[in-house]
C-alpha cells in the first residue's frame, strides 16, 4: 500500500522539492536550511513554520521518495501477468529506475548519514526496506511459491545488492545479473 501524503502549501511544496533535489545530489548533512530556503525562494522562517525542523523535512523527503518508487514499481508491474515473470519484472523496474538515479538508493545514502541515531528519517528508511521485502513476498505468494517469505527474502537481498552494485560499484548491468540469479533461484 502506498502512503498518502498530505498536500503542502505552495511554499511548502517548493521547499520540499528543493530539499529533495539537494539532499539526493549533495547529501543530507551537506545541505543547510539556508540553501534549501534560497533554492525554494522562501525564508528559513517559512521552512521552520512549514516543517518544524530540517530533520522533519528529511523524513518527508524520504517518505515522498518511497511513494515515488512504489508508484513507479506498481506501474511497471501492472503490465506483467501475475506469476514468476512479475517477480522477475521487479529487476527490470529497478534497472529502469536506476538509469535516472545516478547517486543510487536515496535510502542507503540517507542511512549512511543518519543511521544509528534517533533521526526521524531512520524509521522511514526501515519502513521502505520492509515494504520492498513485503512486496516481493506478496509477489512470491501470488506466483504460488510454497514458502513466499523465504523466496521474497532471498529476492530482496538480490534486489538490494543490485541497487548498491549498480551505482556504488559502477556496474550498470547489476539489475540484469540479479534478474538472472533470481530466475535461477525461482527454478528456471
Amino acid at each position: 500500500m502506498v502512503e498518502v501524503l498530505e498536500p503542502l502549501t505552495p511554499a511548502g511544496e517548493r521547499l520540499a522539492t528543493a530539499a529533495a533535489e539537494l539532499f539526493y545530489r549533495r547529501g543530507i548533512r551537506a545541505v543547510g536550511v539556508e540553501l534549501i530556503a534560497e533554492v525554494a525562494g522562501t525564508t528559513k522562517k517559512t521552512l521552520y513554520d512549514r516543517f518544524g525542523s530540517k530533520d522533519a523535512l528529511v523524513a518527508l523527503y524520504l517518505r515522498r521518495r518511497a511513494v515515488r518508487w512504489q508508484e513507479f514499481l506498481r506501474g511497471h508491474l501492472e503490465a506483467v501477468p501475475a506469476g514468476r515473470e512479475r517477480l522477475l519484472a521487479v529487476f527490470d523496474a529497478l534497472d529502469a529506475w536506476l538509469r535516472e538515479q545516478d547517486r543510487g538508493c536515496a535510502f542507503v545514502n540517507a542511512y549512511a548519514e543518519i543511521g544509528g541515531t534517533d533521526h526521524p528519517g531512520v524509521p522511514v528508511i526501515r519502513a521502505e526496506k520492509d515494504w520492498m521485502r513485503e512486496c516481493l513476498t506478496s509477489l512470491a505468494a501470488e506466483a504460488g511459491f510454497a514458502e513466499p517469505g523465504r523466496v521474497g527474502g532471498a529476492l530482496h537481498v538480490l534486489y538490494e545488492g543490485a541497487t548498491v552494485i549498480a551505482t556504488a560499484g559502477g556496474r550498470s548491468d547489476a539489475p540484469a545479473e540479479a534478474r538472472r540469479a533470481a530466475s535461477r533461484l525461482l527454478g528456471s
